[in-house]
């Protein structure tokens, strides 16, 4: 199945603070994110350096995506470690097995 739009979470080095997005394409999302990081940090991801990729979902429409994301947003720290250690039980960063 191919996707067109993803919601997704990367995080820092030490893996402490968690930022929650969408997007139409990840790869220039995270250059975009750690571009930010080393320069400007203008963003919440830019300012805590979260460019680190450990989570993501394909979806086929931007409502559903959006949906989704805001859901994530909403909860607790916990939870949201639950569903990353799900999908990526060591936490590893994936930024580059994402094209």
């Amino acid at each position: 199945m191919l996707y067109t739009y993803f919601v997704y979470i990367t995080t820092n080095e030490n893996k402490t603070t968690l930022y929650i997005g969408v997007t139409n394409n990840i790869q220039r999302r995270l250059s975009q994110h750690y571009f930010d990081s080393q320069n400007l940090k203008k963003s919440f991801a830019g300012k805590y350096n979260c460019y680190h990729l450990i989570y993501y979902e394909g979806f086929e429409n931007i409502e559903t995506a959006i949906q989704r994301e805001k859901e994530l947003k909403k909860w607790r720290r916990e939870k949201k470690d639950k569903l990353i250690a799900s999908f990526n039980p060591d936490w590893d960063f994936l930024n580059h097995q994402v094209v």
